[in-house]
């Protein structure tokens, strides 16, 4: 009989044996609120409730995905002390690399995916 640990251990043991970019790269962006934040940012550097409206995520959400997506380069957060304070979010130069994919991906949904096409 296994026990949770074990199984852990196979698990984290199968992945490193399985390198693959594609897996590597969703696991990084690869979560519903990420891709959004994510793509919503490709217009341009928008403040905290920007973010919140227009990807319409609830204020807990969008603040773990922008410390996650900070946390791995992202994006970057600027804060300006004036009254009142108000916090910035933008995309760095790995965030922005990911304009071509989107536009990719929105090429590719069009043309396959039926809700697109109505």
């Amino acid at each position: 009989m296994s026990t949770d640990l074990e199984e852990a251990h196979r698990a984290d043991s199968a992945r490193e044996d399985t390198v693959c970019p594609v897996v590597d790269s969703v696991e990084q962006i690869g979560s519903q609120w990420r891709l959004v934040v994510l793509h919503d940012l490709q217009e341009g550097e928008k403040r905290f409730n920007e973010l919140k409206r227009s990807t319409e995520a609830n204020a807990r959400t969008l603040s773990r995905v922008l410390d996650d997506l900070q946390e791995s380069g992202f994006v970057a957060r600027r804060l300006e002390e004036d009254a009142p304070v108000a916090t910035y979010y933008s995309l760095t130069d790995k965030g922005r690399s990911l304009g071509p994919v989107f536009s990719e991906i929105e090429d590719w949904a069009n043309k396959w995916l039926e809700s697109c096409q109505a």
